[in-house]
């Protein structure tokens, strides 16, 4: 364990609090500082106002595959690689970082709807870490999309290029309805 020196639980407090902003869990925040979980549960009453949510965290790998949350992932990914690759941060850093460009990504776009948390982030990356998942180029658009690392992606066409069926006729419709009641 590291020696605790005033500076060094600042940036801990700093680290837990960008997290908490973001909507990171009580399970992220504890693997990611060195501050115990009954600091973090008071740090996250005086951000959020309220006490962290409990249960389960999402933990699947499959979730990442689905057509919309496979854009969105694919999107953090890239931007997470490229930040480790070319702007020296790493770590926790590069989480925090990678996530903030892809929310000013999403909500930039008109109707831009949020689809990856800050939690499932986080295990993107350890999934990408333990080698269980990892970016492969789709053969229409070249562009690199999040998938399982044991399967075959010989002839990959992303959701993009070839979208499932029924992809966006909810949020269509939806907004097709709001423009009707104004």
């Amino acid at each position: 364990m590291a020696i605790k020196t005033v500076l060094g639980e600042a940036q801990q407090i700093k680290i837990a609090t960008d997290l908490i902003v973001l909507g990171a869990r009580l399970q992220v925040l504890q693997e990611e500082t060195s501050l115990s979980r009954e600091r973090l549960l008071k740090l996250y009453k005086e951000v959020k106002g309220e006490s962290p949510s409990k249960g389960m965290l999402p933990y699947s790998t499959d979730w990442f595959i689905s057509w919309q949350p496979n854009i969105h992932s694919s999107l953090f990914m890239g931007i997470y690689q490229f930040l480790i690759k070319n702007a020296g941060v790493d770590g926790v850093h590069a989480l925090i970082s990678a996530y903030r460009l892809y929310l000013d990504q999403v909500q930039g776009i008109e109707g831009g709807e949020v689809v990856l948390s800050i939690t499932r982030a986080w295990f993107l990356v350890r999934f990408f870490k333990a080698g269980m998942m990892q970016l492969i180029t789709c053969r229409e658009c070249f562009g690199k999309f999040v998938t399982h690392t044991n399967e075959l992606h010989n002839n990959y066409v992303c959701g993009i290029c070839h979208p499932p069926a029924r992809a966006g006729k909810t949020n269509a419709k939806a907004r097709l309805l709001a423009g009707h009641a104004e």
